[in-house]
């Protein structure tokens, strides 16, 4: 199924879940998607991995599981730097022999250094727009693309950040996930920008709960996003009592979702880091929310 259909007949909520490191265990992201499974998510999402370096195996395998052993549709995770045409073509022949229907195509991250020093190749493609035209042209996929609405960390500009991704859907995108963010006023601001410049794309707001201190670390050197000041009280107050943070943090997010929701947001895509004791806190406090606007 093409999930772009899903939001013609409600407010979708959605998950991500990552492949296991090569030091992790396979069971366990396994053991996350058997507890997530009975929660009904729209689709999860899964991604390709660190530097995109692997050949994609993990990411497809994953799809093909949530989908046809879950019963929950799965979008397949396909970063392009570094890529070929011909690696883009192996991938999308293996998401369809698996009987993956939708593809989020990523820039994804830079090439980083091998362990003998050595960088990964540009690849054929320089932007997630090429990806996303490439796919269009050769495939029928559903395609689902990034967005960011505090702008991408690299851009000049929120006009050209806007820009760019009026290239992506015009190239083929037919559904955008939002970058985290912890301000709901910016993905509204990013919302109505989006509309003047003509894109019409349902839009998901992406959602990160944050549950202890070394992601907001994370989150802030990888992604430039702003922590308002509710938030930084929140952390101040709770960072040295492990639970109570990761309780305040499940409570964040879920004010967060009630309040877009409520104003009209297209989706929820829940990035749950495969932990599906934070991702079921969250559902509970939140699914009524979904089940009325399916009915409604």
């Amino acid at each position: 199924m093409k999930i772009s259909e899903l939001f013609k007949t409600k407010t979708v909520f959605s998950f991500e879940v990552f492949p296991p490191k090569p030091t992790s265990p396979e069971s366990t992201v396994r053991d996350t998607l058997a507890q997530l499974k009975d929660l009904a998510p729209d689709f999860i999402s899964v991604t390709y991995g660190a530097c995109g370096k692997s050949g994609g195996e993990k990411t497809l395998d994953i799809a093909s599981e949530v989908k046809h052993v879950h019963g929950i549709e799965s979008a397949a995770h396909l970063p392009c730097i570094g890529r070929t045409k011909k690696d883009v073509l192996r991938f999308l022949d293996g998401a369809k022999q698996s009987g993956i229907d939708n593809i989020l195509a990523l820039r994804g991250d830079m090439p980083c250094a091998e362990a003998d020093g050595n960088e990964m190749p540009c690849g054929d493609f320089a932007h997630a727009s090429d990806l996303i035209g490439f796919i269009a042209e050769h495939s029928d996929f559903n395609i689902i693309a990034a967005c960011y609405p505090e702008g991408h960390i690299e851009s000049r500009s929120i006009v050209d950040d806007i820009k760019y991704l009026r290239q992506k859907t015009d190239a083929g995108a037919s559904h955008l996930i939002t970058q985290l963010f912890l301000d709901n006023s910016y993905f509204y601001t990013f919302r109505e920008r989006a509309a003047i410049a003509g894109i019409n794309a349902p839009i998901e707001a992406g959602i990160m709960p944050v549950t202890n201190k070394k992601q907001i670390e994370r989150m802030v050197s990888m992604c430039g996003v702003t922590l308002p000041k509710k938030f930084v009280a929140m952390i101040t107050r709770y960072e040295h009592n492990p639970e109570a943070l990761r309780d305040a943090g499940i409570a964040y997010a879920v004010d967060q979702i009630v309040d877009l929701v409520t104003q009209g947001a297209d989706g929820i895509h829940l990035y749950t880091m495969n932990n599906p004791y934070t991702a079921r806190k969250i559902y509970e406090a939140v699914h009524r929310l979904f089940s009325a606007e399916s009915t409604s």
